[in-house]
């Protein structure tokens, strides 16, 4: 029999995202009956006109809309983009991952990193803290990471810092990846989906966040070993110091990569530098920078090699969804003949990855239902409006701001990265664009609001599986986290400021 303490557990348990996200789609769904339906002029291109608003007859959504909207938004309508595309690539990625971490290249390169500093530990703070970080930049790095805490906590113990350091290295590390999501498909793949742009632009000011945020976090990481190391009274967690010591005995890491585990690292990284190349703009960004095309073009004129490559190769520049899917999908196939797995190996893995990544494909689609209920029951634009006529005085910097506060709150009620994206990017980005903000500061603002809440949110799994290996508690967390948080939070604000100046 349940206990009463039981059963006040499970009624207070968080929702899931699909459950909040269905709940938005049946409160938008509400709305459509009582809020003024309204349409705006478009130009040849799409873009919606300012001041151009007028009223339509009410289009109220019924109960065959609302579960017909996460379908629609999956498919795609006239006027809302389907999220096909990007659920594909992430399904793709997530079957690359599988195929990758098949191999267990990731896993050995780390622990050789740690294993080959020993005695130079502080050394590895800010290595260490890089790599998790491009991880957390390029393919949104986070459960992975849990793998990692039994192999560093050890190390970093053993040589007189606390298990806070460690959690911190990579925690921290692939935190602030994620927040300055340059590339990740799960956040700046969704989102600029989601606003019909390329995920290249804006990558300029995003590798800006990236380079500061990742030397914020290392030196505030660096400075607190530093502190332990010196006095180890002046830690957070001093009373479980020696008991640490004990728990956490460090054991030696003999395991060396393999040649092709270097070269599956190499693949891995030559990847994601393709894809950065494939989605920057070059052309756009410079007239006279037209290499790829030029290449592109040379190879197409080859006689034979032209007709195998294929007569429809696209330049780099000019890639989107279809583009970087096709990259991952031959990636994973030449990883794994690389490391000569089977092709029963190459399959399975590639499913097993594509299967982790499943509800985060289900979940865009759901969200994506937000936006379909709004478009067709013809509410959207008349929000648009209200946000027009309040917006209009208000400045790029201070829209930046607003923007990036108002997601915070909205990344706790939405943990989904890509499912907040997926929500609300297409009311967020016509109302920077009314505002004078490009699309692209408006989604680092979201990335950037949704990253610093993933550092500290109790309703992370990473988070809440990081403390509790280590036995930290999570009051303890935000204790040692909140000046740098709030480090964070003021220099973002400066970041965006200057993106929607300059940008």
């Amino acid at each position: 029999m349940e206990t009463s303490e039981n059963v006040k557990k499970k009624r207070f348990s968080m929702p899931s995202s699909f459950t909040v996200l269905f709940l938005i789609i049946v409160f938008m769904a509400i709305l459509t009956w009582f809020i003024p339906a309204g349409s705006y002029e478009v130009d040849e291109a799409g873009n919606i006109l300012a001041g151009s608003f007028h009223y339509v007859d009410q289009q109220p959504q019924g109960i065959w809309d609302i579960f017909m909207a996460p379908v629609k938004g999956m498919i795609g309508t006239e006027g809302t983009p389907g999220a096909i595309e990007v659920s594909l690539f992430i399904l793709v990625v997530g079957g690359f991952l599988g195929v990758v971490n098949r191999t267990g290249a990731l896993d050995t390169a780390i622990a050789q990193v740690v294993s080959a500093n020993r005695g130079r530990e502080k050394l590895l703070i800010p290595i260490l803290m890089l790599i998790f970080a491009l991880g957390g930049t390029t393919y949104g790095m986070a459960e992975e990471t849990l793998a990692f805490y039994p192999l560093i906590i050890p190390v970093m113990v053993a040589v007189g810092f606390d298990v806070l350091v460690a959690v911190a290295i990579v925690l921290l590390g692939a935190g602030v990846g994620v927040l300055a999501s340059t590339v990740n498909p799960f956040a700046t793949g969704v989102a600029s989906q989601a606003l019909g742009i390329s995920p290249g632009e804006g990558i300029v000011w995003r590798l800006i966040f990236f380079v500061v945020m990742y030397a914020l976090a290392t030196l505030y990481v660096y400075r607190y070993a530093t502190k332990v190391e010196k006095d180890p009274s002046k830690s957070l967690v001093a009373e479980d110091y020696e008991k640490n010591k004990e728990k956490f005995k460090v054991e030696n890491q003999t395991e060396k990569m393999d040649g092709r585990q270097k070269v599956v690292i190499l693949l891995f990284a030559l990847s994601f530098l393709i894809m950065v190349l494939g989605l920057v703009p070059w052309s756009s960004l410079n007239e006279n920078w037209t290499f790829f095309e030029s290449v592109n073009q040379g190879l197409m004129n080859l006689p034979v090699v032209g007709t195998v490559l294929g007569q429809q190769l696209v330049p780099l520049g000019e890639w989107y969804f279809m583009e970087i899917t096709m990259l991952f999908f031959l990636m994973a196939v030449i990883i794994g003949l690389v490391y000569r797995l089977p092709e029963g190996e190459i399959v399975s893995s590639f499913l097993d990855g594509a299967k982790d990544l499943l509800s985060v494909a289900f979940v865009v689609a759901v969200a994506r239902g937000i936006q379909v209920i709004m478009n067709e029951g013809m509410i959207t634009a008349t929000i648009l409006n209200f946000g027009e006529q309040n917006l209009a005085e208000l400045s790029p910097v201070l829209f930046s701001i607003l923007t990036y506060i108002f997601y915070i709150p909205m990344s706790f009620l939405i943990p989904s990265t890509s499912g907040l994206a997926a929500a609300t990017m297409g009311i967020m980005g016509p109302l920077g664009t009314f505002a004078g903000v490009a699309e692209h500061v408006v989604i680092t603002a979201y990335q950037a609001a949704s990253g610093i809440v993933n550092l500290i949110t109790p309703t992370s799994g990473v988070v809440m599986g990081a403390l509790a290996i280590a036995g930290i508690n999570l009051t303890t967390w935000w204790r040692f986290t909140a000046k740098l948080i709030a480090i964070i939070f003021v220099v973002t604000c400066i970041l965006l400021g200057m993106a929607a100046v300059f940008g």
